[in-house]
């Protein structure tokens, strides 16, 4: 059999994918670039905004006339999976294979029943699964914990990754990283719905400071992590940031709101001064730490002095980068269910304020950086032409020259130029550039 798998979503969809893809290969399965060439094509899918679903339906239209035409297997996963309405559209499309991302360890299983196999349950087994390293990747994910312990009110993840929150065993995580470093990895980024609760349902784990030192002393040059969530990032995560050189100083920490009002209606257990205070103590470790945050703009009943209290926050944080969404209803969460969305042109119109006023923000952050020399891991070339891209240890993305950086790899680099959304640099030195696979086994 020959497999496609395509994948939307965010960083825990793309290392699900990774494992599976590993799981089909162990089975004797192929995998294959296109569509064209597939027996088998699994769509990993994203539920937390309405584009991505919108995206999925599109495809899985294309799909069903593929399967009419030279009846291909069609599978489904992720967190679109998990809902009623992926379900639904699971039908309509005629869908073969649908598991959950509680579910992935049942794709054995699912390609031997072949037909009409659905498995949505929460399964133990998940966090057993170890993939290999990925081939010649020079940055990996690792996921530590899966599932959410809060109750946002407008988020469907408690329900498509599961409403409790269950750490890895520290051992399978380090023996994971470990393989990653082996195998030429110099980035590693932990990954969980809220990494910082991390051992905190089984009290003979480490904490997540504490994992974060256990990893960060493996020798992978940067490890990062993904998501935080404000109520549990207490100081002794910032102090292990801080005391372990390894670990990078780029925080996502998301808000969502600057409004107290908001929040409360949003269920985030934390009001505004609470994340200042959090923001502060960031800076009293880490002052040139690197701040990212979320954004939901237009939620329902936002009013205008609600949207002046996040402009505000802005300016009193200054973040480097954010991720700016406009309220988007999902079914099934509280606030689709209660409270009535806001009309799209408010909505639209917000959001392209506060872009405005990121957009200032970075360009002041990017700044700062123009003159020094920093540590880029090149990926490879850029889509702009003659240059190279890659990410630097605070998460800014860079383009170099082309012919400065042919292959992928960590170099020093000298920061010329800042754009609110890149770094331009000239490259001053090698640190690590592995010599081609082919090359290598030759």
């Amino acid at each position: 059999m020959k497999a496609h798998i395509i994948t939307y979503g965010c960083q825990m969809n793309e290392y699900d994918t990774h494992v599976v893809a590993s799981e089909l290969v162990s089975l004797g399965v192929q995998l294959v670039d296109t569509v064209e060439d597939a027996d088998f094509v699994l769509v990993n899918t994203c539920a937390v905004r309405g584009k991505p679903v919108e995206k999925v339906k599109s495809l899985l239209g294309k799909l069903r006339k593929e399967k009419a035409r030279r009846g291909i297997l069609i599978g489904m996963m992720g967190c679109l999976a998990q809902l009623e309405e992926g379900q639904a559209m699971a039908r309509k499309f005629e869908v073969d294979i649908l598991i959950g991302p509680g579910a992935i360890s049942e794709i054995g299983k699912a390609l031997d029943a072949h037909d009409k196999f659905w498995d949505l349950s929460f399964r133990d087994d998940v966090n057993q699964l170890v993939a290999p390293p990925p081939k010649g990747a020079l940055s990996a994910h690792v996921a530590i914990i899966r599932g959410c312990n809060h109750r946002c009110t407008y988020c469907v993840v408690p329900t498509t990754r599961g409403g409790v929150e269950v750490s890895r065993h520290p051992d399978l995580i380090l023996d994971e990283v470990e393989k990653l470093k082996a195998a030429g990895v110099v980035e590693v980024t932990l990954l969980g719905q809220n990494v910082n609760s991390y051992g905190r349902d089984n009290p003979s784990y480490p904490t997540f400071a504490e994992l974060l030192r256990l990893v960060g002393g493996v020798g992978i040059p940067r490890v990062r992590f993904l998501t935080s969530h404000p109520v549990n990032f207490t100081e002794d995560i910032v102090r292990a940031i801080a005391e372990t050189p390894t670990i990078t100083h780029y925080i996502h920490l998301p808000v969502q709101s600057g409004s107290d009002r908001v929040l409360r209606r949003m269920a985030r257990e934390y009001r505004r001064e609470d994340y200042l205070e959090r923001i502060r103590m960031i800076r009293d470790y880490l002052p040139e730490a690197v701040l990212s945050t979320d954004i939901i703009v237009g939620f329902p009943g936002e009013t205008e002095e609600d949207f002046a209290e996040t402009l505000s926050l802005y300016d009193e944080v200054g973040f480097d980068h954010a991720f700016m969404f406009i309220y988007s209803a999902r079914p099934g969460t509280p606030a689709a269910k209660h409270f009535e969305d806001m009309p799209r042109e408010v909505k639209v119109a917000r959001l392209q304020q506060l872009i405005e006023k990121q957009k200032a923000w970075s360009l002041e952050k990017n700044r700062r950086w123009v003159g020094r020399e920093v540590e880029v891991l090149i990926r490879g070339e850029a889509k702009e032409s003659g240059f190279a891209e890659g990410h630097d240890r605070g998460n800014h993305p860079v383009l170099v020259p082309g012919e400065q950086a042919k292959r992928p790899g960590l170099y020093r680099v000298r920061i010329t130029e800042a754009s609110p959304h890149l770094l331009f640099g000239e490259v001053t030195g090698k640190l690590y550039v592995p010599e081609p696979i082919e090359a290598a086994s030759a």
